[in-house]
């Protein structure tokens, strides 16, 4: 019987959140720069910057989920996977930009908060409420070990 740390998703959970790691500096890195670039740190322009830097981190995560957490070999389900993770990635895309979004947009920033800082916040709360989605739709969806994929 394995448990805790014996678990073969124990590994898999610590090496998912390494690569959430970064996953998380490649975002905040083009949210940042983005937002550094434009002088925008909220409305229409914010979400659209967390977009974008999810896209970009979303990229990266693919291929080191793939490889490293989930050890799906390279092959001909390649395919099968890359549109599986588009569907999951779109929903936990639609969360963390939504969270985020949210946050910075409708919540109101307190005045002892500077913007940059507060445009980070809703950031990093858009990651903390996709982490457990994607992990699961990773798992169990995307990168599954089955004979017939």
């Amino acid at each position: 019987m394995r448990t805790g740390r014996n678990h073969p998703m124990v590994g898999e959970l610590r090496r998912y959140a390494a690569v959430g790691i970064a996953n998380t500096a490649i975002d905040f890195t083009v949210l940042n720069l983005l937002i550094l670039a434009s002088g925008f740190e909220s409305g229409a322009a914010y979400s659209i910057f967390k977009g974008i830097s999810f896209l970009a981190a979303a990229a990266n995560s693919f291929f080191w989920n793939r490889r490293w957490t989930f050890g799906t070999q390279y092959g001909s389900r390649l395919t099968a996977e890359g549109s599986r993770f588009l569907a999951v990635a779109g929903i936990g895309w639609a969360m963390n930009v939504g969270t985020a979004s949210f946050i910075v947009n409708f919540f109101g920033r307190p005045a002892t908060v500077a913007p940059h800082f507060f445009a980070n916040i809703g950031a990093l709360a858009g990651t903390i409420v996709s982490f457990t989605w994607n992990f699961v739709g990773y798992k169990f969806i995307v990168f599954k070990k089955s004979s017939l994929t």
